[in-house]
């Protein structure tokens, strides 16, 4: 990934906390069949290796987990925010009009060695903690005792385990750090007014350190 200095974000606390707050991230192998992508939610354990490893599960019937080997590199890209910058919004254009259109992102690319886990013990453990957390925050939280276990079973059957030992991660956040600060402040606000509120407060802490 192409990363100016400016962009570029190295703190390991940062980057694994910005994917355990977006979690569903994209998992792109080139196996047997060439360049795959899949769409998956990841548990992260943080103190597992030099940088993190990473578990999911996928559906059997899904053909990646055999076109690809234990130890194959593979990639996973976490989306964290994104937003559309307006040149409109910008002091400087009015002035100079010397701006064009661009777009803010945060996003956080995980590398790293797979081991297909395909046991029951470890897609149950993973599907209960992945339960455990994201379903936290109901009223009545879902837990797999609620399913009759036959049921169970035959669900967590079903799927094979993912289980990929981070190697490298690097993140990137452009959020207007290359403008001058009257430009920064313009654009927090022209992208909270769209009612972008995760990524104008990004942009805010940049505008905050640069004043």
């Amino acid at each position: 990934m192409y990363i100016p200095a400016q962009f570029r974000e190295s703190n390991l606390e940062v980057l694994h906390a910005q994917i355990m707050q977006h979690p569903f991230g994209i998992l792109l192998t080139g196996g047997q069949q060439g360049l795959d992508a899949n769409h998956l939610p990841f548990e992260l354990h943080v103190n597992e290796g030099q940088f993190g490893t990473l578990h999911a599960h996928v559906a059997r019937n899904n053909p990646v987990w055999q076109n690809i080997a234990n130890g194959d590199e593979v990639l996973v890209v976490f989306q964290v925010g994104d937003a559309y910058i307006s040149p409109q919004w910008y002091p400087s254009k009015h002035e100079f009009h010397k701006q064009v259109p661009t777009w803010n992102y945060v996003v956080v690319h995980a590398y790293g060695k797979v081991t297909i886990r395909d046991d029951e013990r470890y897609v149950r453990g993973v599907v209960a903690r992945l339960t455990r957390t994201h379903e936290a925050s109901q009223l009545e939280p879902w837990k797999m005792s609620d399913a009759p276990k036959d049921y169970l079973d035959a669900m967590l059957q079903a799927i094979v385990g993912i289980e990929i030992e981070i190697t490298k991660i690097e993140g990137k956040s452009k959020l207007s750090q290359n403008k001058e600060h009257r430009d920064i402040v313009g654009a927090t606000a022209g992208v909270k007014a769209t009612g972008n509120t995760q990524m104008a407060a990004a942009m805010q802490q940049i505008a905050d350190q640069q004043a």
